[in-house]
């Protein structure tokens, strides 16, 4: 489920995706010049990419800390791994976007081995 204030950003997105794309169509049903539809597509690429990209940033946080926190429950406080377990509770706010995958491939390989 995504969380409602994250709801309002994507559906404003999408509705301006929506918008941008009934304007390329104006567009092109009364042959404007090839640039400037270009450009509208380029404007609903970028809207389409950061939408995209939040909400695999919101999917990838949520997996990511419900693995550290289910790992911290099964591993004992003198587990091997608890001091990595540790720093990436502690990391996890900071987390750019690219590390994310990583780190939830990470946290995974600890999970089977405790």
């Amino acid at each position: 489920m995504i969380a409602e204030d994250l709801t309002t950003v994507i559906t404003s997105r999408l509705k301006t995706i929506k918008e941008q794309i009934e304007e390329v169509m104006k567009l092109v049903n009364n042959n404007h010049d090839a640039e400037e539809i270009i450009q509208h597509f380029k404007a609903i690429d970028k809207t389409y990419q950061d939408t995209y990209s939040l909400i695999l940033d919101t999917a990838y946080r949520k997996a990511l800390a419900i693995k550290i926190v289910d790992t911290l429950q099964v591993c004992p406080r003198d587990c091997d791994e608890i001091n990595v377990i540790m720093r990436m509770h502690q990391e996890f706010p900071t987390l750019e976007f690219h590390e994310l995958s990583g780190r939830l491939r990470e946290i995974s390989e600890i999970q089977q081995r405790v």
